[in-house]
């Protein structure tokens, strides 16, 4: 059974990124999101395309698009928003987070 979190979301336009993406890789709209250690900053956040959650998976919802977050990680991005930005240095998933205390130039690892 998943638990329903409505701390971690999805913006519309990164919603409508996952869902391109699934479609071109033929996977179900369904994105993972996890914190791991290491990055210039001390922790870093992965992203990748789900099957299916996990039993103790939290899930958030935007526009039929699932965002997953294992239970381990929920404690260093709660509150976070997963935002797709597209500007002229290129186009990127960003992650908003309240938790973190500093961050990398590039927004992929943080620290709290």
């Amino acid at each position: 059974m998943t638990n329903t979190v409505s701390s971690v979301t999805l913006s519309t336009s990164a919603a409508a990124r996952i869902a391109a993406i699934a479609v071109r890789q033929a996977k179900p709209a369904i994105l993972r999101l996890s914190v791991e250690g290491g990055g210039c900053s001390g922790f870093q956040y992965r992203f990748g395309l789900a099957d299916a959650p996990e039993a103790d998976d939290l899930v958030s919802e935007t526009d039929g698009v699932q965002l997953l977050v294992d239970p381990v990680s929920i404690d260093l991005i709660a509150g976070a928003q997963v935002d797709y930005v597209e500007s002229l240095g290129g186009s990127a998933f960003r992650v908003t987070n309240p938790i973190a205390a500093s961050g990398c130039g590039c927004g992929s690892s943080f620290s709290v």
